[in-house]
């Protein structure tokens, strides 16, 4: 398990903007960070993103971050011109080092954000805080302003934007239906007619609480089921009727589907 560095937490705050973006920032040892936009509205809304350049063995974790992680929270606070801002979350890499089951990103990441301008220019501003990890787990809140004027494309950021948009699940469109069934069990939920393109140990079940996880799904004795236990063993009370997401790769990229959990059959 991940040891977590007491009471030490980097608050930075970017300088000037650059064409497109901020200035890179040094958020955590040889952790880079910045805000980046494609600086063009389509359809009605613009893309800009919070970009990570990661060393090697260093990683952050996805909203919910597992078993040992901090979740990566982002506060839009003092932004204008933008509406609500909303963060899209790409897949991410499920980690089973150690024995620990964690939601991390590694590497360069970018995490795009949705906005909804109201005029020609926006000012973008960003508080973000993560946990930075790697032999041990750091704190850390980074703060960035990014203006934003709407006249002209940024190329390069656009590419960048568009590569991670492509690794953000989206709501299921395939033909049929990608599970038919989620149903409490004593243990867990048992979920009934898993679509044969989806990866089992790729899928992600969330319900709304990121204390409340689950194992990866495991195929009954007669391959009809796949159940996903609680992690720990804990009983699965009050899981009738909540809400669920169930997020999972598959050969043509990453989907969603919403549920509720139904009672166990009498």
């Amino acid at each position: 398990m991940l040891r977590l560095a007491p009471f030490l937490f980097v608050t930075l705050a970017a300088g000037p903007a650059l064409a497109g973006a901020t200035p890179w920032q040094t958020i955590a040892p040889g952790v880079k960070a910045r805000l980046i936009s494609a600086d063009v509205v389509t359809g009605g809304t613009a893309v800009a993103g919070l970009e990570l350049d990661l060393p090697r063995g260093t990683n952050i974790y996805w909203r919910i971050p597992g078993e040992t992680g901090i979740p990566t929270e982002i506060d839009f606070a003092g932004s204008s011109g933008v509406g609500t801002p909303a963060v899209s979350w790409p897949y991410p890499e499920i980690n089973r080092e150690g024995g620990y089951l964690d939601y991390i990103y590694r590497g360069s990441i970018v995490l795009p954000i949705a906005l909804r301008p109201s005029g020609d220019s926006a000012t973008l501003v960003v508080k973000a805080t993560m946990g930075v990890c790697s032999d041990m787990c750091v704190p850390v809140t980074a703060s960035f302003s990014l203006p934003i004027s709407f006249g002209k494309a940024d190329p390069g950021q656009s590419i960048r934007l568009d590569q991670a948009q492509a690794n953000v699940p989206i709501a299921w469109d395939q033909p049929g239906e990608p599970v038919r069934t989620v149903t409490a069990t004593a243990r867990g939920i048992e979920l009934d007619g898993l679509d044969h393109s989806i990866d089992p140990s790729s899928l992600i079940v969330d319900v709304g609480d990121p204390a409340i996880l689950f194992e990866t799904p495991q195929k009954s004795p007669d391959e009809t089921v796949w159940t996903a236990k609680l992690l720990g063993g804990a009983a699965a009370t009050g899981l009738e009727g909540r809400g669920i997401q169930l997020t999972f790769m598959t050969r043509s990229g990453p989907y969603f589907v919403a549920r509720q959990i139904a009672a166990p059959a009498n």
